[in-house]
């Protein structure tokens, strides 16, 4: 590649290379139980027991108190009664040490869903949601998981904005296409 140097090649091809690699769509998601906490409360939360209830939103955040968890938190709080609507619960893992994210659960969370932590981050780890740049974090990853166990959608963005609007689009999509069979 004549007139190109080697630093801008390099560039380009980790532009070219894909940002993270998620859980396809499809995939069984793998099943845990961690501690969580909901209003201030601490309990064991298990995927599996969740999911005998309806879908489940998982969403992974790097850091209790951040702008953007504190915000994405809000976002999820504020839309409770959307979820409750589509028989979907949400829950979200860091790596946070439970006592943070019991004050997090109340405050950010406004105690309307628990939030999970993950210190050894064997879940996140399993949900390829580890941030890439700074391994001790959780990646910003959402995933809908149906009652089955399967992923049906997994959206991955640093800006945590979207996560709220794109998870309940995708819970409707699934539930339409359920209602038809």
């Amino acid at each position: 590649m004549q007139g190109i140097s080697a630093r801008w090649l390099s560039i380009l091809l980790l532009l070219a290379l894909p940002a993270h690699a998620a859980l396809d769509l499809g995939e069984t998601a793998p099943t845990f139980t961690i501690p969580a906490a909901l209003g201030g409360k601490v309990y064991k939360f298990s995927l599996a027991e969740s999911l005998k209830k309806g879908p489940v939103v998982l969403y992974f955040f790097p850091a209790a108190y951040s702008t953007g968890c504190s915000a994405e938190a809000h976002y999820f709080a504020e839309s409770m009664s959307q979820f409750d609507a589509l028989n979907a619960s949400v829950v979200g893992v860091s790596s946070d040490g439970i006592e943070s994210l019991t004050k997090f659960s109340v405050q950010a969370c406004q105690s309307k869903f628990p939030v999970a932590s993950d210190e050894s981050m064997a879940v996140i780890k399993s949900y390829d949601a580890v941030m890439q740049t700074r391994p001790e974090f959780a990646s910003r990853i959402t995933y809908v998981i149906a009652p089955d166990g399967k992923i049906v959608f997994q959206y991955n963005s640093l800006n945590p904005t979207k996560h709220v609007e794109r998870s309940l689009a995708a819970l409707r999509s699934w539930a339409e296409a359920n209602a038809k069979k």
